[in-house]
């Protein structure tokens, strides 16, 4: 019992290891887990199962959590050569190395766990989202386009969402998927911009490194025009009616603002645009999702 108990992170330890892996960034993802959940409900019955609902925020925040302390660990040396990011738990030592790995792993046990109570085919699908979230952290040391790996490992949130529910594969979420990641990995171009003279110094590859800030930000727009054409897409395959498709102007505008507020020789109000604009873009369209399945027949 002694020993048990001393191997329990202390309280200090899991607050250290929350912001280790940000979990309030879980905002960025689970809204449109949520939609494909939700769509895939309207689809099915036009009932919302909150027991289901709250497996797929499970597997979500276990996955995302896993991931980013993952990410952690295997960049903690990196982090420490860049002044951005020198100041993170495990190079200040906030957080042991060993700690990391132990919340990585409950989290991808929760994940796993939850993904068991969804259905079958989740479960067998489970080991295969787990793949990119590894690799990902690896991909700036072989390969210019890391964030190709990024999105690739975000885009499995929708498509989960709808297998949670529907128990088989189906396009439409796909399609959505393939909005989110090409989304994410458009603004993560943005954000590497502020790294670009470290990233050379240190070997660390990415777009902006290889290409330049300017080629970064344009490849950014490229991404999130194709993002705003999916979700269209998307909203003509489920019948979305006017609330989404309100939702999908306010996105396009908010995409718009954030490439007026981030320009190549001014990174600035990068964060604004990481974090408050890409933030509101998840809940807004969700919200309009939400309204809009509401207004079609999806009961509560």
């Amino acid at each position: 019992m002694t020993s048990a108990s001393a191997a329990l992170p202390r309280p200090g330890r899991t607050k250290a290891f929350l912001r280790l892996v940000m979990i309030e960034h879980s905002i960025f993802a689970l809204p449109f887990a949520y939609i494909a959940s939700l769509t895939a409900m309207y689809q099915w019955d036009k009932s919302i199962h909150w027991a289901r609902l709250l497996l797929v925020t499970v597997c979500m925040v276990g996955l995302r959590t896993f991931a980013m302390a993952v990410n952690r660990i295997i960049d903690r040396e990196i982090d420490a050569r860049n002044p951005r990011t020198a100041h993170r738990e495990l190079v200040t030592g906030a957080m042991s190395v060993r700690h990391a790995w132990t919340g990585a792993l409950v989290a991808l046990v929760v994940f796993l766990g939850a993904a068991a109570l969804l259905n079958p085919l989740c479960l067998a699908l489970a080991p295969v989202a787990v793949i990119p979230m590894v690799v990902y952290p690896y991909g700036k040391r072989f390969t210019n386009f890391p964030q190709a790996i990024l999105g690739l490992a975000q885009a499995m949130g929708p498509v989960g969402g709808w297998l949670a529910v529907s128990g088989s594969w189906d396009w439409d979420a796909v399609i959505l998927g393939l909005a989110v990641g090409i989304w994410i990995g458009g603004f993560d171009l943005i954000y590497a911009c502020q790294d670009v003279e470290t990233d050379r110094r240190i070997g660390v590859m990415s777009v902006p490194a290889r290409f330049g800030v300017p080629a970064a930000i344009r490849a950014a727009r490229v991404c999130h025009a194709i993002t705003t054409a999916l979700f269209a897409w998307y909203a003509v395959r489920t019948d979305a009616g006017a609330f989404f498709w309100l939702g999908l102007l306010i996105v396009a505008g908010a995409f718009g603002y954030e490439h007026t507020i981030v320009r190549p020789h001014d990174l600035t109000r990068v964060n604004r645009a990481f974090f408050s604009v890409n933030g509101f873009i998840g809940i807004a369209l969700f919200v309009c999702a939400l309204l809009d399945l509401l207004m079609r027949g999806l009961t509560v």
